[in-house]
């Protein structure tokens, strides 16, 4: 009598299906709470250096995951980490792209640092040109150097408006681009839990000697609420991107994070009464139309056999 063959394993996590509607709900939870982090850093930086903010911010939400963790057991059941030194990295970008971007948001007005920030995806795309030998388009090569001209056009590096915190703001894409290029596909085999997990514990370890000569705790009140903001929009953020990129298409999510741009210039003009000037208006309509369109191009490039 013949013997039955195994069955083939099953893969630990399964691919996940396209679903454009749920990715479209968990990118705006993201756009929200990236947009009420980024007012709450700017507030609470008046109150603490950017490396305390970073470190309050990942150390909270370290021990708080590791309470759910703790209470929870189906919680841990989800982590998963099939390659340490993938989460390391990236955990070590997104650190290190924190802190730039924290530094920014305390320093320059806040539609200048948000619209700098967008540069992301075309960093990314140069990335996946050089680290995963990707073949682009002359179309989206005039994409990239057109998005790069819009960030000239806000750094102004040849006149006396140029501010070299505008230098942090760039750092924070490039790191950021980086680490969701060297991560790839990162969060679909070990879940969004343990991507995100071990960012924020990887960010609390590298930002605690940062954050020890400048230690300090929140002066009032508001500076303790600005400052659990900046946790649970964080976190909410965090863990809303890594789901919305899973679930839908690049293509289709992009356009949808620039309300982020709209959200925090209105906050920053009724909080702190700030007046995007006229290049960053400029920089952002080229900057918007450039990663736009290289949204769009990954989009129909991935759909293409």
């Amino acid at each position: 009598m013949k013997s039955t063959p195994p069955a083939p394993a099953k893969p630990a996590n399964p691919a996940t299906k396209t679903d454009n509607f749920r990715g479209v709900l968990w990118i705006l939870v993201s756009v929200l709470g990236s947009s009420a982090m980024a007012v709450a850093v700017r507030d609470v930086s008046s109150q603490l250096d950017s490396r305390m903010i970073v470190f309050l911010r990942s150390g909270i939400s370290t021990v708080l995951i590791l309470l759910a963790l703790l209470l929870f057991s189906g919680l841990r059941k989800q982590l998963k980490f099939s390659h340490p030194m993938r989460h390391i990295i990236r955990g070590s970008l997104i650190a290190a792209s924190t802190h730039a971007g924290f530094y920014a948001i305390s320093q320059l007005p806040m539609a200048t640092v948000t619209v700098l920030f967008f540069l992301a995806p075309i960093w990314a795309t140069i990335f996946a040109i050089l680290f995963h030998k990707e073949k682009i388009g002359p179309r989206r090569i005039v994409a990239i150097v057109v998005g790069f001209g819009g960030a000239m056009v806000i750094l102004r590096p040849d006149i006396g408006s140029f501010e070299p915190s505008m230098l942090a703001a760039l750092a924070s894409s490039v790191l950021f681009a980086l680490a969701l290029t060297m991560s790839r596909g990162l969060a679909s085999r070990d879940g969004a839990l343990s991507a995100y997990f071990s960012s924020v514990v990887i960010t609390a370890i590298i930002s605690l000697p940062f954050a020890m000569p400048v230690f300090a705790l929140p002066e009032n009140s508001r500076g303790y609420l600005a400052l659990m903001i900046v946790v649970v929009a964080g976190a909410v953020r965090g863990y809303a991107d890594i789901v919305a990129y899973q679930h839908g298409e690049a293509g289709l999510l992009a356009p949808i994070t620039y309300l982020r741009l709209v959200l925090i210039s209105t906050a920053a003009y009724f909080l702190y009464a700030e007046i995007p000037d006229e290049n960053t208006v400029i920089g952002a309509i080229i900057i918007v139309s450039a990663t736009l369109y290289i949204a769009m191009r990954e989009a129909r490039a991935q759909k293409t056999p």
